[in-house]
């Protein structure tokens, strides 16, 4: 580690005042913590603010406070975070400004969030699945959190100029700083040589809350090491982070601002955990967590908004090779300002084909999907190309919301001379339980078939409610009508073995 990094520059970097004010960021229902380090129990009603990130700039849109219940209010600095908005007809990025504030508690805590340009009629707490509704004064929201969450403030259905409050919880047992086999990263700001960090074995970085990375994490060849903390890794000149040929790597907790380019990709990996992580991009390609040939990879609890593919599963591209099997996608928030929330197989290898199997998505909550291209659309797209064979893929409570523009489901084996070499050979096996849409934005769904030999079969959905009603081969329909035509989806000659279920004809079966 570079002499910039050492603690004396952390704590000018800091400053002083952020430094000592540590000591005094942690406030309890009845007594103050000693550091936002200590130890908590999960029962305590305690509050964690953060020091202030250096460099980072902050943003005035709203003014949040938080305390524990019946406490004192303390209040949080707001940052900017750039999203994406693509000009349909141009094809230009506009920039959007927004906002991003985070803490961390245990119990409960109380949040007061006030629209500080005025003028608001209403205020909106997503997901929705989480059933939030604030009491409104004017411009102020107040509600109250049970458990760690991240969610979205909306006044007035603002899309851009939102808030998203990172709610985490209290670190147990962190790092300290001189613990063996630990890259420790203070408050401050940390700029390592050439703007890479290149993580060895056997190795904890941990960002501390106020730290922020300004580097590109190079993790390669590795095993056994972990990236974890409350900082912020922040306008990486690439991507955030890249973990190829790894065996056993965490990434828990940490959030990434303003990458350029992806935030996170994962390649030619065994027994990976990504948790905790939130991530916002607003340049192009700015995939949240891109997959490629790996296998026994758990992403989990994570909150991301990218201006790209949220989720994006793949084989083989460039020079990595392997299929991509055992992956588990689970209790997540995405919101996809551009292309999907959920995309899977569009790049595979044509000369020596590759598959991609034992896919699990559960407990997933779609916020948002926007994207003008027809072939490319669906808040979950199966885009099925290079030769891939995608199958046994489960699906079990996915929460989808309004979104601006798309399709709710795009299944298609497909041939795409923009990005493939060969058609895919087919999609086989898919279980979607409990999948739900409350809207009225979504266009035509899809699943389509190349040809007689790639095919889509063997796709079952069980208890799939679009605005409420069950979608099922057998009921709620005149009997000439297909199921599909409820959603409303196109189901072409080339797909076999698509059945519509109630809960009740899935047990009986």
């Amino acid at each position: 580690m570079s002499s910039s990094m050492s603690r004396r520059t952390t704590l000018q970097a800091a400053g002083a005042v952020a430094v000592a004010g540590l000591a005094g960021s942690v406030v309890g229902a009845t007594q103050a913590a000693a550091a936002p380090q200590q130890k908590t129990s999960a029962a305590a009603d305690i509050v964690v603010s953060h020091p202030t990130l250096p460099q980072v700039p902050l943003n005035n849109a709203f003014t949040v406070k938080v305390r524990p219940a019946g406490g004192s209010w303390q209040r949080l600095d707001v940052y900017l975070a750039k999203l994406s908005q693509i000009d349909p007809v141009s094809g230009s990025n506009r920039f959007q400004n927004s906002s991003v504030a985070m803490f961390d508690f245990s119990g409960t805590v109380e949040v007061e969030v006030t629209y500080n340009p005025g003028g608001v009629d209403k205020f909106r707490v997503r997901p929705d699945s989480y059933g939030i509704t604030p009491e409104v004064l004017g411009s102020t929201a107040r509600f109250t959190l049970d458990r760690p969450r991240n969610v979205v403030v909306q006044a007035d259905d603002k899309i851009f100029d939102c808030l998203h409050l990172l709610a985490n919880p209290i670190e147990q047992n962190p790092p300290a700083e001189g613990d063996k086999n630990v890259m420790y990263f203070g408050p401050g700001f940390h700029t390592p040589a050439d703007g890479e960090l290149k993580v060895p074995s056997n190795t904890t970085v941990y960002l501390a809350p106020g730290a922020v990375l300004n580097a590109f994490v190079d993790i390669q060849g590795v095993e056994n090491s972990r990236v974890t903390g409350r900082g912020v890794i922040y306008n990486s000149k690439w991507g955030a982070m890249l973990i190829r040929k790894c065996e056993n790597v965490t990434i828990d907790g940490i959030t990434i601002l303003n990458p350029r380019y992806e935030n996170i990709r994962v390649a030619e990996c065994q027994n990976i955990s990504i948790k905790n992580v939130r991530a916002f991009s607003h340049q192009g390609w700015g995939d949240g967590i891109q997959l490629y040939c790996s296998e026994n990879v758990t992403i989990d609890g994570c909150f991301l908004r990218t201006s790209d593919d949220s989720i994006a599963l793949y084989t083989h591209r460039w020079d990595f090779y392997g299929d991509t099997r055992n992956i588990t996608v689970k209790n997540c928030s995405l919101w996809a300002d551009v292309a999907h929330p959920i995309n899977i197989g569009v790049h595979g290898n044509s000369d020596n084909p590759e598959m991609l199997e034992n896919l699990t998505y559960e407990n997933i909550d779609i916020l948002d999907h926007r994207e003008p291209q027809v072939t490319y659309q669906g808040a979950i797209a199966f885009m099925v190309g290079d030769s891939n064979l995608v199958r046994d893929v489960t699906f079990d409570d996915i929460r989808v919301e309004d979104f601006r523009w798309g399709q709710l489901i795009h299944m298609r084996v497909e041939y795409n001379p923009k990005y493939n070499t060969s058609a895919g050979r087919g999609i086989e096996n898919v279980y979607v339980k409990d999948l739900t849409y409350n809207g009225k934005n979504a266009d035509l769904s899809m699943i389509v078939g190349l040809d007689a030999e790639h095919l889509v079969k063997d796709v079952t959905f069980e208890n799939l409610r679009v605005n409420g009603r069950v979608i099922a081969d057998s009921v709620g329909k005149p009997r000439w009508y297909l199921a599909s035509d409820g959603v409303p989806m196109f189901v072409n000659e080339h797909v076999q073995n698509l059945r519509f279920l109630t809960t009740e004809e899935a047990a009986a079966l």
